[in-house]
């Protein structure tokens, strides 16, 4: 009764017949997602790590690879990926397209591997060519894909991430953007993508991601994911400032509450494979902007699940998402 009058029962979805069990949690209360917290995303993975294209076809079957991103990153983020899908690129004709992108996909989170997250002063020349030659064999997978499969979006996004590693210049990046956004206008992760394009660090200027990603939140429907746009773009600018404290103004606060509450806190939100992200995103800005009540909501839907991103902004994320959990 008391779930009714306070609403809890509203927000809480039905079971996900797919959801895996949470596994056991750590003293702190929480838990590294796997797979996406998705069974078939674990026979996917389960394959992958294998080396078995026939066994990986048959697991991204109920799954689009052409616009589900958070699918395709968990081949991409997958070590010796590499190792065995160049040969179901060159024998498999019929799912070639599949195969240059899974290929294309993991070629650039491998390249980011060789060159690190160190400063680019820091970073030698042999991680620079190592680096620019995965991309490189990136670039022309991600390419061909896209012309055997026009309507797939995922290939645009990652040619946004290549571009911007290669320093391609705003005109090559700016047409992959409208190609990305012509197949899916409401597309998140390629709104992403471009906030992170639009950082100073990446020559952007002071302003413009915020003013990008405020201009793409207000043409979201409620209870769309595209909200998460507005809690990743103040990251970034936490990433970008000086001043720890940056995001800690009411104003701020009130933009991250009325985001939340349009997307992932709406009763139209849709929980896909791997929604933990979309609530870990939010549940990092509205910690650093110091917000007291939304945030309470984020964690305790949560319930402890922590994804490394956005979190991996910090030198020490699980500690940080464990401290924020807590607090809240």
């Amino acid at each position: 009764m008391f779930g009714k009058l306070f609403g809890r029962d509203a927000e809480r979805p039905e079971a996900d017949p797919h959801a895996l069990p949470v596994p056991r949690r750590q003293k702190n209360g929480m838990y590294t997602l796997r797979a996406l917290g998705d069974a078939r995303v674990l026979a996917l993975v389960e394959a992958a790590d294998a080396g078995d294209w026939e066994a990986v076809k048959a697991a991204l079957t109920p799954f689009d690879l052409g616009r589900d991103h958070q699918v395709l990153g968990e081949l991409a983020d997958m070590d010796g990926v590499q190792d065995w899908i160049g040969r179901a690129v060159e024998e498999d004709k019929e799912h070639r397209a599949t195969a240059l992108l899974i290929s294309g996909a993991r070629h650039i989170s491998w390249g980011w591997e060789a060159r690190t997250a160190e400063r680019a002063v820091n970073v030698t020349q042999e991680q620079w060519r190592v680096f620019h030659e995965r991309l490189r064999i990136a670039e022309e997978q991600l390419l061909e894909s896209a012309e055997l499969r026009p309507e797939w979006v995922t290939p645009w996004r990652h040619l946004l991430t290549s571009g911007r590693g290669m320093s391609l210049g705003p005109d090559i990046n700016e047409t992959r953007l409208d190609a990305a956004l012509r197949r899916d206008p409401l597309d998140l992760d390629t709104h992403i993508q471009w906030v992170s394009q639009l950082q100073p660090r990446w020559g952007g200027e002071p302003g413009q991601a915020m003013a990008f990603a405020r201009d793409a939140f207000a043409r979201a429907p409620q209870g769309h994911d595209l909200g998460c746009v507005i809690a990743m773009a103040h990251i970034e600018d936490w990433v970008e400032s000086d001043y720890g404290a940056c995001l800690e103004t009411p104003e701020i606060q009130a933009e991250l509450r009325d985001a939340a509450d349009h997307s992932i806190l709406h009763p139209a939100y849709a929980r896909r494979p791997g929604w933990q992200h979309d609530f870990n995103m939010f549940a990092m800005a509205l910690s650093l902007a110091g917000e007291r009540h939304t945030v309470r909501r984020v964690f305790q839907t949560l319930d402890g699940a922590y994804t490394k991103w956005p979190w991996t902004y910090f030198a020490d994320p699980e500690k940080q998402f464990a401290r924020h959990h807590r607090r809240a």
